[in-house]
């Protein structure tokens, strides 16, 4: 395997590697590379759903999504469509996969099943890289804060894509909440970064709405800040698989009137620590 770099912090992309036949060793190299660099891209793969489920349980088991719609027979892969007819996309904004989560996810991999003839990209951040923006004292005191994560107003009934949108979720009665550091060390590689996210971070544990929020917006605009995003240009075939530890991504939404359907399958993870 040859892996080339997309950001001097996030990303690689990952050559001469077909994912359907790899060794524990093989395995071993891509946990390492996927914990270090957040997101890694494969080219020109040929996974079937039993393939890709295949795949994702060398690394962890399955984390099945709650609310979206699982791919016929296959009920541990997430479809992830919209239909030429529809104006808005699933994740069009930054966010973190299952932040909303006790034990958050530990990652995702997405497979392109149908793609626009244009657009569809999707955008990835490295939210260890702004750490470096904090000086000690503000990282000192960043390490004994906790924020809050919910999941309700997204996928709640009479809420979010509930009311925004004709895009069908499920299970609305099953929204919670989690409470995790605002900095949170990786349980692979020991490295810190900042776990808050657009999508799901509510507010700051000990602090009332308007300051907590105050205090998140903050933060979040820090990653925005001081943060290189990678942008992936989607293929058939093109795989890519992201740690919810410490990356961001969105979907961008500039292909209306034609089809996009992915596969997600999310691995589970393990409570965040500081």
């Amino acid at each position: 395997m040859r892996f080339e770099p997309l950001s001097p912090r996030c990303g690689s992309e990952v050559h001469d590697v077909d994912l359907r036949q790899l060794d524990d060793d093989d395995i071993a190299v891509l946990d390492r590379a996927w914990a270090e660099r957040g997101l890694l891209v494969f080219r020109g793969q040929q996974l079937d759903p039993d393939d890709h489920l295949a795949f994702a349980r060398r690394f962890a088991e399955v984390d099945v999504n709650k609310f979206f719609t699982p791919v016929a027979g296959h009920p541990e892969i997430a479809e992830v469509r919209k239909e030429p007819g529809q104006l808005t996309n699933i994740g069009g904004g930054w966010h973190t996969d299952h932040s909303y989560d006790a034990a958050p996810a530990r990652g995702s991999i997405l497979v392109a099943r149908e793609l626009p003839p244009t657009g569809g990209d999707t955008e990835f951040l490295h939210t260890g890289e702004v750490l470096g923006s904090f000086d000690d004292a503000e990282l000192a005191e960043l390490r004994t804060v906790r924020a809050r994560h919910s999941n309700h107003h997204v996928f709640g009934a009479q809420t979010g894509y509930a009311v925004e949108t004709d895009i069908e979720m499920h299970n609305p009665e099953l929204t919670g909440e989690a409470v995790h550091p605002v900095i949170v060390r990786h349980p692979e590689t020991g490295e810190e970064s900042l776990y808050v996210n657009v999508a799901f971070t509510v507010g700051i544990e000990g602090e009332d709405d308007e300051t907590g929020k105050a205090t998140v917006d903050r933060l979040i605009q820090a990653i925005a800040d001081h943060s290189t995003t990678v942008r992936l240009r989607w293929e058939p075939g093109t795989v890519a698989m992201w740690d919810n530890r410490n990356t961001w991504h969105k979907a961008h939404n500039d292909y209306h009137g034609h089809r996009r359907v992915m596969h997600r399958v999310t691995v589970a993870g393990s409570e965040l620590g500081a």
